[in-house]
């Protein structure tokens, strides 16, 4: 993928420069960024631009009937629910069918039946599930009367397409995202701070902590063998959690930069989420888009909390099992959703209480640890190696001088990370927070330490740069 290749920075060089020559001509603008988007998306294989392609005819051919209907008549339903099944049956056939029909044979083996049916083998296309959720739920929004249909065909293309956050994410709404295309835009003076200072600060949470901390996941949880003790596997549980988190929000954070260099702005994706003191806050905080996405198209068509306690605990199950789906076919996927699921089941049972301060810090220390052992089991290549580093997590507790070096490592990678939130976790506290970064210092010190993070990053960034894992689903 382009973007994690050396030569992206030519690549958006040369889009950026040419962007900003055509002025504040917005068509041009987003023809320009339409060309630059597939050019973007083709490096990785042309021939799956069809997929994209495929997305935006439909949607932008049902948006436009549906609007045209008027009133909540069949064929309004009828228009909708062919945008919705396309655009699922698209993820089920690439992300899903190859899974499925082997599962199938294997089960069909255990009963001793010999019929096998065939496995498809398909690339699943990167970003698949992003571009294909904020395509989908536009149509839904016209149907719902939310957003008027989008009458400019190159507009609603490079909707979907546009290429900083095209592979993932966060998932735009249209009402937020088109009317900034629709527009003459030149980015002002403190969106070119912010969003150079928002691309460094990406680069080093990707090239420096969370591939830095890969090296200390792969040698625990891809390892041939078991690891020998408990603590190890801490180290891994730890690692993962913060590799994951610094890995996705540094794709948020660049691709959030970029847009603010061409005078875009993109949703937050990512608010602390480590310093959540309860399940509940997790998803206020995490993957932010991706959490709103299922509760507005998800757990609120279910029923959401309207339905009696019972039925609202099924459907916060629900939506989380089919939120772990969304990442991909894998059993340990699903496992990762029904954790989370449970968790909120259980939450909401205790309704809304004010937290004492020590209660707090102790809701924040065992929120962290749910969902870093429910990333363990997330990250771990099948339930059965899930189990065994489990057990070995609780079972054993010696800790050897090479974990204690091990742990002393993954300190000083998530130190910046962790003092930079509790910065603004403490910064909120006085009303000055800023979800972006800490961005209220004073300008040198600003500046100070821009220039220390790319200092680090330089030589301490890990030089075998890898694929953001958001990628992959």
């Amino acid at each position: 993928m382009l973007f994690t290749t050396p030569i992206f920075p030519l690549f958006f060089g040369l889009v950026y420069l040419v962007y900003r020559l055509l002025g504040q001509t917005w068509r041009a603008q987003n023809l320009w960024l339409l060309l630059a988007s597939y050019a973007f998306y083709a490096w990785w294989d042309w021939r799956l631009c069809g997929l994209i392609l495929l997305s935006t005819v439909v949607d932008y051919s049902c948006g436009l009937l549906i609007d045209g209907e008027g009133g909540q008549g069949r064929k309004r339903q009828a228009l909708v629910a062919a945008s919705v099944l396309v655009n699922l049956g698209v993820l089920a056939t690439f992300k899903y069918l190859g899974w499925f029909t082997g599962e199938l044979n294997a089960g069909m083996m255990a009963m001793g039946m010999g019929a096998e049916l065939p496995v498809l083998e398909l690339i699943v296309p990167v970003g698949l599930s992003f571009y294909t959720f904020q395509s989908m739920a536009y149509t839904i929004d016209v149907y719902r009367g939310r957003t008027p249909a989008q009458r400019d065909p190159l507009t609603f293309a490079l909707f979907v397409s546009f290429f900083p956050q095209l592979v993932a994410g966060p998932i735009e709404r249209s009402g937020a995202l088109m009317p900034q295309l629709e527009a003459p835009r030149r980015p002002t003076k403190l969106q070119l701070a912010e969003g150079l200072q928002l691309i460094v600060w990406g680069v080093f949470k990707k090239l420096f902590v969370a591939d830095n901390l890969a090296v200390l996941v792969q040698r625990v949880v891809d390892g041939d063998g078991l690891p020998n003790t408990g603590a190890a596997v801490w180290v891994a549980t730890y690692a993962f959690a913060w590799q994951i988190y610094c890995d996705f929000s540094g794709y948020t954070d660049i691709a959030r930069g970029i847009a603010k260099l061409l005078g875009i702005e993109l949703s937050v994706n990512f608010t602390a989420p480590y310093l959540a003191h309860r399940p509940q806050e997790i998803w206020r905080r995490w993957h932010i888009s991706l959490s709103q996405w299922l509760r507005d198209y998800l757990y609120i068509p279910l029923g959401g909390n309207r339905l009696g306690r019972v039925r609202t605990q099924l459907n916060l199950m629900l939506t989380m099992l089919l939120g772990g789906l969304w990442h991909g076919a894998n059993w340990t996927y699903l496992i990762w959703g029904g954790i989370h699921g449970i968790a909120l089941a259980l939450d909401r049972l205790r309704g809304q209480t004010k937290p004492t301060r020590i209660g707090r810090v102790l809701g924040v220390v065992l929120t962290f640890h749910l969902s870093a052992l429910a990333f363990l089991i997330f990250r771990a290549p099948s339930l059965e190696r899930a189990a065994d580093l489990m057990r070995i997590q609780f079972s054993n507790v010696y800790m050897s001088a090479q974990d204690r070096m091990a742990f002393a490592q993954l300190g000083l990678l998530i130190a910046i990370p962790l003092g930079v939130e509790l910065l603004q976790a403490l910064r909120a506290r006085q009303g000055k927070a800023d979800p972006s970064l800490v961005l209220r210092w004073h300008p040198a010190a600003q500046a100070a330490f821009t220039a220390t993070l790319v200092l680090i990053t330089l030589f301490l960034g890990a030089t075998a740069g890898q694929s953001f894992i958001y990628y992959q689903f």
